[in-house]
């Protein structure tokens, strides 16, 4: 059976220290079959463009206002000629040649309409950011075993088992072109991949998670910054799953403490005491993440509202 023909999706913006990464590792993947690379650029001021078309690469400049992370991969797809849409982040890296293989061999299930890469942090991350992405669901070695349930009944779970079956990651994602057809992604700004994997199961397909897939990627977070990915973050599952993930001001002491103890066991473990200089950001950085968490959960903040909001911004 001949390999489907691929197309490579990536939305771009500043991505040049990124790209001279990326680009090189997808041109060295082992995929027998046809692939084209497509971009989106929202009008990068540096070397975006140019390399992405050194690299083969049909790139389409937007304005910066008009990007929407579901918007803007819907744009994508829509030129896509491939019959397996693989969207990636500009700043994931695939970590080995056989990527894009392990990515698509979900699809071999007809019932499966989308899979997602295991998300490992950058070999060189600082400390406190490979803990916080070794501890996302994204970055364990095996796939959950989850019953396999109807839409009505993943529906009822409770919020924390309902997310388990939604679970779908537009980092490094990969799904049916026949499929995407009818079922684009919702244009939010944030969690369009969640958003876009509850419209699947409802009609009736399968998503899956690849593992032996790796891509490194991480975010090196200051406290700033840290806030208002997570108020985001919890402002999505309050409105759109019913999930407080910081109900309470108890729960913010709670979490604080688990976080900065966790931050202590890991860099102990990694490096010993001589790690603990990099533990002076983590009361700083683990306030903001769960401050935010707080702050999302209880409706405080800018609303998360639709793409073309100020919560809309070309960060891919």
């Amino acid at each position: 059976m001949p390999s489907p023909r691929l197309s490579i999706l990536l939305p771009t913006w500043n991505g040049e220290s990124d790209l001279e990464l990326l680009l090189p590792t997808l041109a060295e993947q082992d995929w027998p079959g046809e692939r084209e690379l497509l971009a989106v650029d929202s009008s990068s001021s540096d070397r975006s463009v140019e390399l992405l078309e050194a690299a083969g690469a049909e790139v389409e400049v937007i304005p910066q206002a008009e990007f929407g992370h579901g918007k803007t991969r819907n744009r994508l797809a829509r030129r896509a000629k491939g019959e397996v849409l693989v969207f990636l982040s500009q700043d994931a890296l695939p970590a080995g040649p056989n990527f894009l293989r392990e990515l698509v061999r979900p699809l071999e299930d007809p019932r499966v309409a989308g899979a997602y890469s295991r998300l490992l942090p950058h070999p060189k991350a600082d400390l406190l950011t490979a803990r916080t992405a070794l501890a996302a669901p994204e970055a364990r070695a095996e796939a959950p075993e989850l019953e396999e349930l109807d839409a009505d009944a993943v529906r009822r779970l409770p919020p924390r088992e309902r997310l388990e079956h939604l679970r779908f990651n537009n980092v490094a994602s990969c799904v049916r072109a026949e499929v995407f057809r009818e079922l684009e992604f919702p244009e939010v700004p944030f969690g369009e991949d969640f958003a876009w994997a509850a419209r699947a199961l409802d009609a009736g397909h399968r998503l899956r998670f690849a593992p032996r897939s790796v891509a490194y990627h991480a975010h090196r977070y200051g406290a700033r910054g840290a806030f208002q990915r997570y108020r985001i973050d919890a402002a999505f599952h309050r409105q759109v799953h019913g999930l407080l993930l910081r109900p309470s001001l108890l729960s913010v002491a709670r979490g604080v403490a688990y976080e900065l103890r966790e931050d202590l066991r890991f860099v102990l473990r990694e490096r010993g005491v001589a790690g603990l200089p990099q533990l002076l950001r983590a009361p700083a950085l683990r306030g903001g993440q769960v401050l935010g968490q707080y702050w999302g959960s209880r409706g405080r903040g800018p609303a998360f509202g639709p793409e073309g909001t100020s919560a809309a911004r070309p960060s891919v």
